[in-house]
């Protein structure tokens, strides 16, 4: 007897949850329940008769089954995208642009208006992530990444690496000499950090408390509040600074590690909507 093909969603629920590892980030990125994703793998297990996650108790990792089987999966979609795209011909003016949260409430956002009245025929769909994913999403065009260099089987170039800095509410009282003693605030997993921006300037660093968030966006927003000191960099803190929301409280500024890359997908080369925005941001991002 035939094994049957499982349904779409229980392939989509599989997809995402082996790409970050995560059954609540799954359920983040497919908009359902984290008990959804969960149901809809065991049921996928169930039909296949084979475990593909080793459930952990604060990590999933894919069993030998799950590892054979996600590229499987994922070839599957790409010949379903490639064949819609053959027959229906590509969406030309309709684009599907991926980045993470934080950049696009506080640099992408307050330019659209631009991007839109130079290009009002293009329909802009905007997909937000919390964290960088490894491989770009099914179904989008662009992406832009802030990480270290993309995999090289990924189409990406460099758009900007910016320094990274400490910022604080306005009239926030602060000296070097007294820095660990403050509220500090960071994203984790990040290389740029408290430990190595004050390394840089040969800061005695006697290992402070610091609370971590999930993104800029929420660390930003503590500092404006006068509630602490965060890091940031310029492409998120550009604005802020202008406006005299946040302010730079020291000189000295580091390299960062991690830069802003744009991923293209590799039909986006045959999409006049593709190379429109690529352009925009391009000169948008000029110093």
């Amino acid at each position: 007897m035939s094994l049957g093909l499982p349904p779409l969603n229980w392939l989509r629920a599989f997809e995402a949850a082996a790409r970050t590892l995560s059954f609540t980030g799954a359920a983040q990125e497919l908009n359902i329940t984290q008990s959804a994703v969960s149901q809809q793998i065991k049921a996928l297990e169930g039909h296949l008769g084979q475990p593909l996650f080793h459930r952990r108790q604060r990590a999933l990792e894919l069993t030998r089954t799950g590892l054979l089987y996600l590229p499987v999966v994922r070839d599957a979609f790409r010949t379903l995208s490639r064949g819609t795209r053959a027959v229906l011909g590509p969406e030309r003016h309709v684009l599907q642009v991926q980045c993470n949260i934080t950049f696009a409430i506080h640099w992408l956002a307050p330019r659209i208006a631009r991007f839109q009245a130079r290009h009002p025929e293009i329909r802009l769909n905007l997909r937000t992530e919390l964290w960088e994913p490894r491989d770009m999403a099914e179904g989008a065009d662009l992406e832009i990444r802030y990480s270290l260099r993309p995999a090289e089987h990924l189409r990406a170039r460099l758009l900007r690496r910016d320094h990274y800095y400490p910022v604080t509410a306005p009239n926030y009282a602060v000296a070097l000499s007294d820095l660990h003693t403050h509220s500090l605030w960071d994203c984790a997993n990040l290389m740029c950090n408290w430990p190595s921006w004050a390394e840089d300037q040969n800061l005695q660093w006697p290992n402070p408390h610091v609370t971590y968030a999930t993104t800029y966006s929420v660390t930003m927003a503590v500092a404006a509040a006068g509630a602490g000191i965060a890091l940031a960099h310029d492409t998120i803190a550009h604005t802020h600074l202008a406006k005299g929301s946040l302010v730079a409280p020291f000189d000295h500024r580091v390299a960062m590690e991690e830069a802003y890359y744009l991923v293209s997908a590799p039909h986006a080369a045959d999409m006049p909507s593709a190379t429109a925005f690529t352009t925009w941001l391009l000169e948008e991002l000029e110093p």
